[in-house]
């Protein structure tokens, strides 16, 4: 102990939070080990803005309501926080989820390659997914999406039968720096058109931009979701990472961080998440057959508190009571 409190605060922190991610990984796959959960899956979910103070947002995967990863980003977009999610569960276990289910927060075209790229199968919702799936639904006529498109000679069919001609390419960078590209086409002649007032209200021609790339992803998802194994992912989606933010937030009382500074937020968060996982484990198996599996991650549990208290002291009791 002497020896630690030698180091500079930093290295003891880094130490610290090495050691204490590295437990939340053990125990996660002891939990794999025993057949409680499986680590092909991913339920993802992050908080609402201003739920978890002081203004970080925090993405959990969950599986059978157990917490098998987490990250914090000051970014209060979901969307943007889903490729860095999955390469922190890639370092984590060395391996990607072969299955995300996610909501349509996370649906965007970034985001859908990354899965792509990776052989993800992507339970990934976009907007206007739960809109479409209405029984009423019907869609506009003056949708860019409704109007037929002719791909071998590359030009859209407007409601009058014009021909929208391809006329340039549109390129457009995200917040998170990745590129997107849309082709734009025109119609030929909007002038004196019975419909104009319906199609559209702008000067000269209509223009309409389609990134073809995102709709083909748009389509597979789609086909993803509406099938046997999607309705079977969707229906779960709101019992794992949804019930697990309730159990924490309300059973729980874990409302906001206790810290400030990511890598104490972190940790603050990665001692919860152990606990959480334990105490469920608790109640779906043999507590003696628990002892044995968990009782050096445990102990290293208890040094990990008692190290790192120098940094926890407005909230000593807490941690004291959760090594406990």
């Amino acid at each position: 102990m002497s020896s630690l409190i030698l180091l500079p605060s930093i290295v003891l922190r880094n130490r610290v939070k090495k050691e204490i991610n590295n437990i939340f990984t053990q125990v996660v796959l002891v939990l794999a080990a025993k057949g409680l959960i499986s680590l092909d899956v991913e339920y993802i979910d992050g908080t609402q803005s201003g739920q978890t103070k002081p203004g970080y947002n925090l993405q959990i995967a969950t599986e059978n309501q157990f917490i098998t990863d987490f990250a914090l980003y000051a970014n209060r977009t979901d969307t943007l926080t889903l490729p860095s999610f999955l390469e922190s569960f890639n370092s984590r276990y060395h391996r990607y989820a072969k299955t995300v289910v996610a909501d349509s927060g996370y649906g965007s075209e970034e985001n859908y390659l990354f899965m792509d790229t990776h052989n993800i199968e992507a339970y990934v919702k976009y907007n206007y997914f739960h809109k479409e799936q209405r029984p009423r639904y019907t869609p506009n006529p003056f949708s860019p999406a409704s109007l037929y498109y002719n791909k071998e000679q590359d030009f859209y069919v407007c409601p009058m039968g014009q021909h929208m001609k391809r006329i340039g390419m549109k390129r457009s960078i995200t917040s998170n720096g990745f590129v997107t590209y849309s082709v734009r086409y025109q119609a030929e002649r909007c002038d004196g058109c019975p419909l104009r007032g319906s199609c559209f209200k702008a000067r000269g021609n209509r223009i309409i931009e389609v990134n073809h790339q995102l709709q083909q992803y748009k389509q597979k998802a789609r086909e993803l979701l509406t099938s046997k194994e999607g309705i079977k992912h969707r229906g779960r989606r709101c019992i794992e990472p949804e019930a697990v933010f309730g159990q924490t937030k309300y059973n729980k009382a874990y409302k906001r961080f206790r810290h400030f500074g990511k890598d104490k937020v972190n940790m603050d968060f990665a001692f919860f998440a152990i606990a959480f996982n334990i105490g469920k484990m608790c109640r779906k198996t043999n507590l003696k057959e628990l002892k044995r599996h968990y009782g050096v991650l445990l102990g290293t549990f208890r040094c990990s508190i008692q190290v790192y208290i120098g940094y926890l002291k407005p909230y000593k009791s807490f941690y004291m009571k959760l090594a406990a």
